[in-house]
C-alpha cells in the first residue's frame, strides 16, 4: 500500500466497514468519500451505499496492525483484535509471553522502517 491517506480518510474507512445498510452515512464518510473511491479503496454498490474494496479492507487491516505494533511497544498488556493478534505472531511482530506482550526486535525494526518512510515522505 503506498497511498497516503489521512487520519480523517483511515477515519472514514472504519466507518465505512461498520456502515449497515438503510444507515445515512457521516460527515467524515461523506467529505472522504470521493478520493477514497477514486483510489479504489471504497466503492459504490448498486443500491447506492459505500462499501470497502479489497484493497480498502487491506490498507483498514495494515493500519489496525501497526496501531497493535505502537500499542504494545508503548503497553505489553493492551489487548488486540484476534485477526491482528493472530497476524503479528505468525508473521514474529510479536510474542506471548506469561506478563502479556512483547515486541520482538523484527517488530521495533518494523516501527523503526515505518517511521522512516514518513519521515522521508514528510521531507519531500
Amino acid at each position: 500500500m503506498n497511498k497516503d491517506l489521512s487520519i480523517d480518510e483511515f477515519d472514514a474507512l472504519e466507518q465505512i466497514s461498520r456502515l449497515s445498510k438503510m444507515v445515512k452515512p457521516s460527515a467524515c464518510v461523506n467529505r472522504n468519500a470521493k478520493r477514497l473511491c477514486g483510489i479504489k479503496l471504497a466503492s459504490y454498490r448498486k443500491d447506492g451505499q459505500l462499501e470497502l474494496t479489497d484493497e480498502g479492507r487491506a490498507a483498514l487491516f495494515s493500519k489496525q496492525c501497526i496501531d497493535g505494533l505502537r500499542a504494545i511497544s508503548n503497553q505489553p498488556l493492551m489487548p488486540l483484535t484476534g485477526e491482528v493478534l493472530a497476524f503479528l505472531s505468525k508473521k514474529s511482530y510479536l510474542t506471548q509471553e506469561t506478563d502479556g506482550l512483547h515486541i520482538t526486535a523484527r517488530g521495533l525494526e518494523c516501527l523503526a522502517d515505518i517511521d522512516a518512510q514518513r519521515l522521508a515522505a514528510a521531507k519531500k
